[in-house]
Order: structure tokens, then sequence, then C-alpha cells
């Protein structure tokens, strides 16, 4: 099929909740995608995040078809091998000592807010509020709704879910002053991602925790977007030097497939007992044995180093590009999550990207957002930022 028919038969069935591009991939490999037409397409998006190994990782791949070939699904009530292998690697790869598996990072959202109200119901003198942040994104479910502090988000779902409240982001003294008796853990993002990759000052996490140290309370967490190499460690917490108490994981965790997975202590953990918290396919064993394969590769040393590498050398190729181009008001972001700030809206960019063979996101209507595989070479940077400085310039 065409793009043109994939694209009509998508308008013609689909619930219209995506605003899709008129562009069907077919194909992938390393930092590649091939549209239903032949075009080939240089790739800064890594499906949101997701693909942090690129397209096709051999090790993934390799890791679904033998699995797939041996068992697809199985049951909760019974354990499988690369569930378990899965849980025992994200634990010594973290400060967790627990794993709970599922399909999604709102799930693994969910799974961590009804893990932190339970601790507070049975150990934290009932207490039950969470505190998120504005600008954040934590799910679209109606609970990680209720923590995500974006109104856009909101229209049409109100009211939403009570006992969460939301602080401005990067402010420890409205966090310190948001806390009530009834607040029993602080959730936010290392980094936020679709609020625009904004990047908190260099005591802001380690204020938190001491925050929640003080206070009794719990600190979670998400790392969604910006775990699993992301930011060149493999989670963004690490740069802070703080642990937190509840973590979440998903996107990049299943190299393409779809998992999610909430990590804490084991004395977190035991609060959730058999019957109080579940999900059909969390653990499957498909996605479990792809996950395996991905975060043993991601969490390469050599990866990682290489990750900060082209991440530095992405930010600079950025920098030069602003002093290029005026309507580029600041570069900013970590390891190979990075944004260039506009001072106009960012979509039509996007556009003249896409229509060039490159792929960039738009996100809080006037930042682009660069989420490249981890796996990007300097010289497929420099064709990217070549391709950027023409959209600029168009």
């Amino acid at each position: 099929m065409t793009n043109a028919e994939i694209v009509a038969r998508a308008a013609a069935w689909d619930v219209p909740v995506f605003a899709r591009f008129p562009v069907a991939f077919v194909r992938g490999e390393g930092c590649r995608v091939w549209d239903a037409d032949g075009k080939r397409y240089l790739d800064f998006f890594a499906g949101l995040a997701v693909n942090n190994l690129g397209h096709c990782h051999p090790a993934v791949v390799e890791a679904i078809r033998t699995q797939a070939g041996r068992l697809l699904h199985v049951s909760n009530y019974y354990h499988n091998e690369p569930a378990g292998a899965l849980a025992e690697l994200l634990c010594r790869h973290t400060f967790a000592e627990r794993a709970f598996l599922c399909n999604s990072g709102a799930e693994a959202n969910e799974a961590a807010m009804k893990l932190v109200r339970r601790w507070g119901a049975d150990h934290g003198g009932g207490r039950y509020e969470i505190l998120a942040t504005v600008g954040s994104f934590h799910g679209r479910t109606f609970g990680t709704l209720t923590a995500t502090g974006q109104e856009k988000y909101h229209r049409g779902f109100l009211p939403l879910l009570p006992g969460v409240r939301l602080v401005p982001f990067d402010d420890l003294a409205a966090m310190t002053a948001a806390v009530r008796d009834e607040t029993v853990a602080i959730m936010v993002e290392p980094i936020q991602g679709e609020g625009g990759v904004v990047v908190p000052r260099p005591d802001y996490l380690p204020g938190l925790r001491a925050l929640a140290d003080r206070r009794k309370l719990l600190l979670v967490f998400d790392e969604i977007q910006t775990g699993l190499g992301r930011t060149g460690r493999l989670f963004a917490h690490e740069h802070a030097g703080v642990t937190p108490d509840v973590m979440t994981i998903a996107k990049a965790l299943g190299g393409g497939t779809p998992i999610g997975a909430m990590v804490t202590t084991a004395a977190l953990a035991a609060v959730l007992t058999p019957g109080s918290h579940g999900t059909t396919f969390g653990g499957n064993p498909l996605a479990a044995a792809a996950a395996v394969a991905a975060v043993q590769a991601i969490a390469d040393p050599a990866l990682l180093a290489h990750a900060r590498s082209v991440g530095d050398h992405l930010k600079a190729q950025l920098e030069r590009l602003k002093v290029r181009h005026a309507s580029i008001r600041e570069v900013r972001g970590v390891g190979l999550m990075l944004a260039a700030e506009l001072d106009r809206p960012g979509a039509p960019v996007v556009s003249r990207c896409l229509e060039r063979g490159l792929l960039v996101n738009c996100t809080a209507e006037r930042v682009l957002r660069f989420l490249p595989p981890l796996v990007i070479t300097a010289d497929e940077i420099d064709e990217g930022i070549a391709v950027l400085d023409e959209a600029f310039a168009a």
C-alpha cells in the first residue's frame, strides 16, 4: 500500500485522537526509517524516546524471534522466565529491590500512585495526598491525568480525581509550603519532557529528597522519558546523586515493544499484597524478553559514554544554529534529551524538516524537542543539523 492509501484507511476507521502527519512508516534500521513510498528519513525523535537503541536493534529482534517460538503469554497466576529475569535486571541496575511489570508508562505511574496511597493508609497515619508539578506529564488515565500539570489535557474530563495537588516545578520553597498533614508523597519528572524539556536547578532534586526525609514523605521519580540512557546516564536522577523511594520506567524499556515497570524497595513493595493490584499482560513473556535484551544493551557503559559524547556534539551544533537564527531563544537539555525554544510556534519547522527527511518534534507549542537514538553518530547529527538549518532559513 502507498502512504496515501494507508492514511486514507486510518482516516476512515480510527478514533481521531492523534494529530498524525500524512506519512506511514514501514521499515526501520538504526537511526533511519522508510515510508510506504520508499522515502528515507533520519530520526531525531526515536518514537518519542522509545527507540533508544535505534530501530530494530539486532539483540532485541533476536530476543523477540526466539521468545515468539516458545511462549507468547501465560497468566500471572503462574511464573515465566523472561519476567523474572527482567525484574532482577531492573533491581540490579537501580536502587530498587522489587519490580512490578505492566504495559505502559501510565500503568507504571498508576501503580506508583496506588503504592504510595496504600503505604499512607497502612503506615503513614492515613495520609493520602500526592503533590505533583505544573508542566508535568504522567499519563492519560484519570489517575495520571490528575497528576499531569497541563490544563490542555484536562479539558472535557473534569472533574478529575481528588487527592492530588499541583505545585510549581523547580521551586523548593513552593513545594515545602505545599506539604500538609495529609500529604504522603511527591511525584516529579527529573526533567520535564512534554512540558518543554525543562531542566531544574541542581539543588532541586536533592532538595526534594531532603524535604521528603524531613516530612516522612515518599519521593516518586517518573523516569519514563528521561530513563534508560536518554540523558547519558542510565537514569536521570543519577546526575543529581539522589535516590527516590519509587521510580517508574517505560518507553525505551521494551526496545520498541509495549512494557512498563514500577520499581521500589522491598519494604514499600510489601504493602501491595496479593489481589491489591495487578494487570493481565504485565510481565508478558514476549515483551519481557525484548526488555531484557534492551536493558542489557542500554546499560553498556560504552553506549552511555557515547550518548553523553554525541549529546554534547548535538547541543553544540544547536547552539551554533541559535547564533545563525534569531528565532531560537534558548537551547537546553541533558545528554540526548535536548530542546530549542523558539520565539514563535515550532510546528512549521517540524513540517519543513519532515519534507526534507528529518523527524523532529514540537512540544509546549514553541519547543523543538530532539530525542535521537543513543546509537546516533556525529555524522548523522551533522546531517540532521544541516536539514534544520535549511528549515529555519525557509
